[in-house]
């Protein structure tokens, strides 16, 4: 039975600016921006907790970094006063290059958000968003280094840390992700951590004794933990698609491989249905021998699982059926509250896709847009 929707809130990030999309019935949409004209923007989220709050990642050009925060839900902005910074004169040497990843915190922490950057570093906040500080446990660990496998790595703009996630039930417990590095866990918010990449596939594994796993050095392209089941964990990564129920046990289970072949179970962007636990959504790339990094054939399509992997329906209604050349960066699908769920994606060409049936019929709501890095679903006070 479909329900009235709130007003619901998208916010486009890009490589020269944000936008915003506002719709009173997801059918219509009116547009607001750029703001920020001309920088990079990496990440913009608002706060469930209040409605209001906003924090959004940028870069611009020569000026570096600048992390932008609003009380008003985006319509006025103004520079955090303490910016995410690794200690100066540390051994490493380390500086911030950008914010790529925000997360607010627990809902019984109102003022705490986390920060994932580039080259790989978290940080906290714990008076929404004005100031920061590293969190130790993770940026001075002994085994960090080689985690991520110094600090300057493969990733097309530098290592990133991304995928921070907070256990509904239990702030102390928290996830993230590093490209490269591989996914890691702490139950002691953030003083200490260990690797979560069991059963995932590796392309350059190093030669180890037989049944031997590489604990780390693996490549999340993108995690999710389902907020009404917290130990289920889904993944995007370099190496596939995959799912893991910490109550079970902890290894994760290769669910791309129920994908169809010539499609394959590569891609960046993972969603979860919100009331949902075993329904999530997925935009495979061609990841061939040469990563081509686009839609594979030219012909876009959603998969959607309603069972926990077992089995993947594509969904392409409304897409082009040819020569789309586009893909979906991590950050880029997001899901919203309604009845039917509405799912919203942005593409490396610039386009926005909505749909309102959970899938099965996309609309374009926008093109012509600079590349897209991330678009955010969400509900303003």
């Amino acid at each position: 039975m479909e329900r009235p929707v709130p007003t619901t809130l998208l916010s486009v990030s890009t490589r020269k600016g944000l936008w915003f999309f506002r719709s009173e019935d997801r059918r219509t949409w009116t547009v607001d921006g750029p703001h920020h004209f001309g920088a990079i923007v990496y990440h913009t989220v608002l706060d469930p907790r209040d409605g209001r709050t906003m924090l959004c990642a940028t870069r611009t050009g020569h000026l570096g970094p600048a992390l932008m925060r609003s009380t008003d839900a985006g319509q006025s902005w103004s520079q955090v006063a303490s910016p995410p910074t690794f200690p100066k004169g540390e051994a490493r040497g380390r500086a911030v290059d950008h914010v790529f990843w925000l997360t607010p915190g627990h809902t019984s922490q109102p003022g705490t958000w986390y920060a994932g950057t580039s080259p790989q570093g978290l940080f906290r906040s714990e008076d929404g968003g004005e100031r920061w500080e590293p969190v130790r446990g993770f940026n001075d660990h002994p085994d960090q280094q080689e985690w991520v496998q110094g600090d300057q790595d493969q990733t097309p703009d530098g290592g990133k840390t991304h995928s921070i996630l907070v256990d509904p039930r239990d702030p102390r417990q928290l996830y993230l992700g590093l490209s490269g590095g591989g996914f890691f866990s702490s139950r002691d918010a953030g003083a200490s951590w260990s690797p979560l990449n069991a059963g995932v596939a590796m392309d350059f594994a190093p030669d180890l004794p037989e049944g031997q796993e590489q604990p780390f050095g693996h490549d999340p392209h993108c995690v999710q933990l389902h907020p009404l089941r917290p130990d289920r964990l889904w993944r995007q990564d370099h190496c596939g698609t995959y799912r893991l129920d910490r109550d079970l046990q902890d290894r994760w289970v290769r669910v791309g491989d129920n994908l169809p072949r010539e499609v394959g179970d590569i891609g960046f962007p993972i969603v979860t249905h919100p009331r949902q636990p075993d329904t999530a959504f997925v935009f495979p790339m061609d990841g061939t021998s040469v990563w081509p990094r686009t839609s594979p054939g030219g012909r876009p399509a959603v998969f959607r699982t309603r069972d926990a992997g077992a089995t993947w329906q594509r969904l392409d209604q409304g897409f082009p059926t040819a020569q789309a050349w586009w893909t979906v960066k991590r950050q880029c699908m997001s899901a919203d509250q309604g009845t039917p769920m509405g799912l919203y994606l942005g593409t490396t060409s610039g386009e926005v896709w909505a749909s309102t049936d959970e899938g099965d019929h996309f609309n374009r709501i926008a093109g012509d847009l600079p590349h897209i890095y991330a678009v955010g679903a969400a509900t303003p006070a």
